[in-house]
């Protein structure tokens, strides 16, 4: 088991030259170098990120002012990891502590590792081979990362082209619709109005006819009467003929109207989900912990289920079924009280889904559009809310 002298922790100008660039890089970002070079100097630096990191690391070799900044900052930084090694007492032992803790961070143990009175050479090398090999890949995963967030935002841009194409032309056949519609009902109309007005001058003919027959009962004039009537008679006929038919061409046209809005009302929910998942690339994680969550609509019998999965992570858990069974004037009040709202659109009335979609588009309030009811659905939703990208 190899061991080291001495019980003294080292200090930043101390260490092996190599150390200096990745303890600088590593454990102090680069707001917070900038604020200890401001701070010793009394001054605001200008310089680049990469100046300022190259003049602070031409400052560790010897005990500068910077240097003693930057040492007390390392030290009130990460004073937990160093209490945590204190209790560490051979090299051997230091090691697998680094190798532990690094698993769930780099800056404090890489700090209050180097520092350790048990820190050997041959350890001090391993570790900074680490750290130099771990830079090299975390900025490929940061580009890696970039990449795809722009790949993500041009999806984004394409659907969002694509919806408004959509809608556009959805808006355009429904206004169509609705001005074919209007000029079909004035036809209807008007047709009514020459009905009634041909009724009222056939019974007028009709009391003619028969003050007719009673002051002449002569055969001809009467047989001449009989014409005149048959033919009233015949363009009676045409005109109910005609009212008919435009009562047929009314009927066609309502049922495409019908066709038309069930096409929107089909083309909404899928729109809907589309704009959600792009909106929830790992832009901005969502924390739920103590927030109220509420779940509008899908299966009465998972209901425990949405329960346990929203209180899983800290958050507080409210239902409401969608105007199944529940009044609907509840939801608005449910809706006001919620935090975040998960609606489940394949399970919820019409009319409760425009409700949540105006409230939240009203209020700014965060909604998620989850179309299979499942509880792995709700979970992966879950999921993509609190995803954080490793920086």
């Amino acid at each position: 088991m190899q061991t080291t002298t001495g019980s003294r922790r080292r200090k930043l100008w101390e260490l092996e030259d190599r150390a200096f660039c990745p303890v600088i890089g590593v454990c102090l970002p680069i707001p917070v170098l900038r604020r200890v070079v401001n701070k010793t100097f009394r001054g605001h630096n200008v310089d680049t990120d990469y100046a300022l990191h190259s003049g602070a690391v031409g400052q560790c070799g010897s005990r500068t002012p910077l240097a003693e900044g930057m040492q007390r900052e390392l030290e009130q930084r990460y004073a937990l990891a160093i209490r945590q090694a204190a209790s560490v007492k051979t090299t051997e032992a230091l090691g697998h502590w680094w190798n532990e803790a690094s698993q769930k961070d780099l800056a404090g143990p890489l700090w209050a590792t180097l520092t350790h009175p048990r820190c050997s050479t041959d350890l001090e090398r391993q570790i900074l081979g680490e750290v130099h090999m771990l830079q090299h890949q975390v900025g490929a995963a940061q580009r890696a990362d970039l990449q795809r967030l722009q790949t993500l935002t041009d999806h984004n841009t394409t659907l969002t082209r694509e919806l408004s194409n959509a809608q556009q032309r959805i808006n355009q056949l429904a206004s169509e619709g609705a001005n074919r519609l209007k000029m079909l009902q004035d036809q209807v109309l008007q047709l009514r109005t020459e009905v009634i007005t041909r009724d009222t001058r056939l019974a007028s003919l009709q009391q003619q006819l028969s003050a007719l027959e009673a002051s002449v009962p002569d055969l001809a004039c009467r047989t001449k009467q009989a014409a005149d009537l048959a033919q009233q008679a015949k363009q009676i006929q045409a005109l109910e003929r005609a009212l008919q038919q435009a009562q047929q061409d009314n009927e066609r046209n309502s049922r495409v109207i019908d066709i038309q809005a069930a096409e929107l009302k089909r083309l909404a929910p899928q729109t809907d989900a589309a704009l959600t998942d792009a909106a929830s690339a790992p832009l901005k994680p969502v924390q739920l912990e103590d927030r109220a969550v509420l779940c509008v609509g899908g299966r009465t019998a998972s209901v425990p289920q949405y329960r346990d999965i929203i209180e899983s992570v800290g958050a507080r858990f409210a239902h409401h079924d969608g105007g199944e069974e529940e009044s609907l004037t509840k939801l608005d009040t449910t809706l006001a009280a919620a935090d975040l709202v998960i609606c489940q659109t394949g399970c919820i009335s019409h009319n409760a889904y425009w409700r949540v979609k105006d409230h939240c588009k009203r209020t700014g309030k965060q909604c998620l559009f989850v179309e299979n009811p499942g509880t792995a659905s709700l979970k992966r939703a879950l999921s993509e809310l609190q995803h954080t990208a490793v920086a």
